[in-house]
């Protein structure tokens, strides 16, 4: 319960810095964070994840976390058929065009360019989720996905029969069908101002899909953005290493023990490096 807490507190505090709503006096006085600290505070987790390990963020145990800390809505135990992965152009491995549509428009309202740095999308993060889903970790080669699937306690973790391309799948079709009946669009074709307020309504459930749980779908996109915008570039996210360059983040190469005396008490600038820089 307290895990499914603090990512509900996590993600309004998110939703709350990229929809551009203003935080309360009283919120800031409790140390609520603007965008700039929460991109911050998950770049220094994420990144440093990331550069530990040759594992993209979203196969490791993070992604498991997030769904198992949302794993407490359980109402909604269908099962969805899989289907077939149909590329939907421009690179896409998983997502179809509307899909892929979906995604980036998504991502970009997650995080948006703003004069802190470049946005999700243009730092390729629909692409790294795309590779997700096609790969193992979408396919659930690492989730226990066989029954009885009853409801669960938090404690018990992730307790749908979906594998997460499938959860992922499920969701933008509920979504996307929520969008047509109530504003005649589709997502990506919604305003900023409007795609911020379905993520928003996403966020504080109050909106009940009807083949996923609500807050284990949001969960699960929310991180899968973070992951890729600070994930190591070769997994198709962090374009040019533009998040880590924001944050101050080295990447990869860890070997600084030459460093410490030249720049002590002094800051430490270098041009970071990923994985694939480093064979």
């Amino acid at each position: 319960m307290e895990g499914a807490q603090a990512l509900s507190n996590l993600t309004h505090r998110f939703a709350c810095s990229v929809t551009g709503e203003i935080m309360s006096t009283r919120e800031k006085s409790q140390g609520d964070v603007g965008r700039r600290d929460f991109l911050k505070l998950f770049g220094a987790a994420g990144a440093a994840g990331a550069a530990a390990s040759t594992l993209p963020l979203g196969g490791s145990a993070s992604a498991d976390e997030i769904m198992a800390a949302t794993a407490a809505d359980t109402k909604h135990h269908h099962v969805t058929a899989a289907t077939e992965p149909h590329g939907g152009g421009s690179g896409y491995e998983f997502f179809n065009v509307d899909e892929s549509a979906f995604i980036e428009a998504a991502v970009d309202t997650l995080i948006p360019s703003d004069s802190t740095g470049p946005g999700a999308k243009e730092l390729g993060v629909a692409i790294y989720i795309d590779r997700q889903m096609a790969g193992g970790y979408g396919k659930g080669d690492r989730l226990y996905l066989e029954g009885p699937f009853g409801e669960g306690t938090p404690e018990q973790g992730y307790q749908l029969p979906m594998t997460p391309s499938e959860l992922i799948r499920a969701g933008i079709a509920d979504i996307s069908a929520h969008v047509q009946k109530n504003h005649k669009s589709t997502f990506d074709g919604l305003s900023a101002k409007d795609r911020a307020a379905v993520m928003a309504e996403l966020d504080g459930k109050k909106v009940e899909l009807p083949t996923v749980p609500t807050a284990t779908f949001f969960g699960l996109l929310l991180q899968l953005t973070i992951e890729g915008y600070f994930a190591d570039p070769m997994y198709g996210g962090n374009k040019d290493r533009a998040a880590w360059k924001m944050i101050g983040f080295p990447g990869a190469d860890a070997m600084y023990m030459d460093k410490i005396e030249p720049f002590r008490n002094k800051p430490y600038a270098a041009d970071p490096r990923g994985i694939q820089d480093l064979i």
